[in-house]
């Protein structure tokens, strides 16, 4: 059975993010089927151009995401999703590359994302120990040891910018104390989106992980589902 749902309103969009946490265990989720947002021809709905409008005021100013380049069902919206998480988690559909932030009322907010290599390397449930604005990027070891190329950022990392590979936003997630090494990010490449890439855990369109960013406190219960 098929739900349509409306462009997403910006009402929906404000969406306070001081959801607070209600205590529970971990269950299953199904979203509903959702069909792509409604446009007419290649005109794009003007909620979409704000959500994904240019950020002058960023450290680093954003351009505006050309949206003709993504499928739209991986445009930020509200779809109907049933899950018996508690409002306001996280839940990593990896196979699906879709992220969810529940909502009340059946609801979540559904973001597209690109899952790298490390991101089918880690499923479970964790939690958000703490959040980065424009982070600094220290690749691992193991990948310096591949590519020599990245060997001036063994020690310090690389500094934020447009060309950090952890975008203008990333959210750490731990397993109790231990570093899951697990990350959610921003990115510029827009075609990543929907897709398995070559490198990183999950990334979000820069706009979108600020949106995530501003919506989630830290200690947020983080679900990831690779099957």
């Amino acid at each position: 059975m098929s739900v349509s749902v409306p462009p997403v309103t910006r009402r929906a969009f404000l969406v306070s993010a001081s959801a607070s946490l209600l205590a529970g265990c971990m269950g299953t989720g199904r979203p509903l089927p959702v069909e792509a947002p409604a446009s007419v021809g290649r005109r794009i709905d003007p909620e979409y151009l704000y959500m994904y409008r240019a950020m002058p005021e960023e450290q680093f100013p954003l351009p505006a995401v050309d949206l003709s380049k993504i499928n739209p069902v991986y445009y930020r919206q509200v779809v109907d999703y049933i899950s018996d998480e508690p409002t306001g988690t996280i839940i990593v559909d990896t196979p699906n590359r879709f992220l969810y932030l529940t909502m009340e009322g059946g609801k979540a907010m559904r973001y597209g994302v690109g899952i790298g290599r490390d991101g089918f390397t880690w499923g479970g449930t964790a939690r958000i120990a703490y959040k980065k604005e424009w982070p600094v990027w220290t690749p691992p070891s193991e990948m310096i040891d591949r590519q020599p190329e990245l060997e001036p950022y063994r020690n310090k990392g690389m500094g934020p910018s447009l060309e950090n590979p952890l975008g203008a936003r990333a959210l750490y997630i731990f397993e109790g104390n231990r570093d899951t090494l697990y990350r959610l990010h921003g990115t510029n490449e827009f075609w990543s989106i929907g897709k398995a890439v070559s490198s990183g855990c999950v990334r979000l369109l820069n706009q979108d992980v600020i949106d995530l960013y501003n919506r989630v406190p830290n200690g947020t219960r983080v679900v990831v589902r690779q099957a």
